[in-house]
């Protein structure tokens, strides 16, 4: 058996294509974490929500087709609804639905774990959505509540503008380049390169494409103990620059 080999990467973004790395360490202080896409996978929760919304204020869209992952509900019923004065009762519908479907979703493989692993005061979510969704999809998905918890409602603006991040980087008490970001969406990845993170880590095959650190299918054999974090050579895709 070939001996170990090990990746220590410090305040740099890097396209790594992986071959024969059994580990890769990076070395942070603090995580920021996604939610949908990153810890829960409510995308057949939302897709089901958004159409059936879509058939009374914006008919002809399609969640699968036309959806930009990553920005607040309200940034997008914006775009999509015709009649200014209609937005603010639309984007209250499309919230309560997406409540009531709440508890229809799984974690994503390895986030539990992820999670235990990090120490208290180490870790925050990061989500362009409501309080209360976030709140409910993390508890339905088995997942411990977060300590700090930044939504879209917390900032002027939404990804991919910085502010997110600025705020759970603040909260965290820990500079940004010296996070560790859990994306999944371009709107994500553009806010905190935006914010100053340096290190960003791409999770699923869309991520995969875009300029991140490295990407990871999902978040088995992912753990941090503060100021290292560890990823298995198994669960890193190949990257590439756009």
């Amino acid at each position: 058996m070939r001996p170990s080999s090990h990746i220590y990467v410090t305040g740099v973004i890097l396209c790594l294509l992986v071959t024969g790395i059994d580990d890769v360490s990076l070395r942070v202080d603090g995580l920021l974490l996604d939610c949908d896409g990153v810890l829960v996978d409510s995308h057949s929760a939302a897709a089901t929500v958004w159409n059936r919304w879509a058939k009374r204020w914006a008919p002809g869209f399609d969640f699968h087709r036309d959806i930009e992952h990553g920005r607040r509900i309200t940034d997008v019923v914006a775009e999509l609804i015709s009649t200014p004065s209609d937005v603010a009762a639309a984007a209250a519908d499309l919230v309560q639905r997406e409540l009531e479907h709440a508890t229809d979703v799984p974690a994503i493989p390895g986030a539990r774990q992820l999670l235990d692993s990090c120490p208290k005061d180490s870790w925050a979510v990061v989500t362009s959505g409501n309080r209360d969704i976030a709140t409910a999809r993390m508890a339905s998905a088995g997942l411990p509540p977060a300590d700090i918890l930044v939504t879209g409602g917390d900032v002027e603006n939404g990804k991919p503008f910085p502010d997110p991040y600025l705020l759970a980087a603040q909260r965290l008490a820990i500079p940004p380049r010296r996070c560790a970001v859990f994306e999944d969406a371009p709107a994500g990845i553009a806010a905190a390169r935006a914010a100053g993170v340096t290190t960003i880590i791409g999770v699923g095959a869309t991520a995969a494409t875009a300029r991140v650190t490295l990407a990871v299918a999902d978040l088995r054999g992912v753990r941090f103990d503060g100021h290292q974090l560890r990823i298995d050579s198994g669960a890193i895709l190949s990257t590439r620059s756009k």
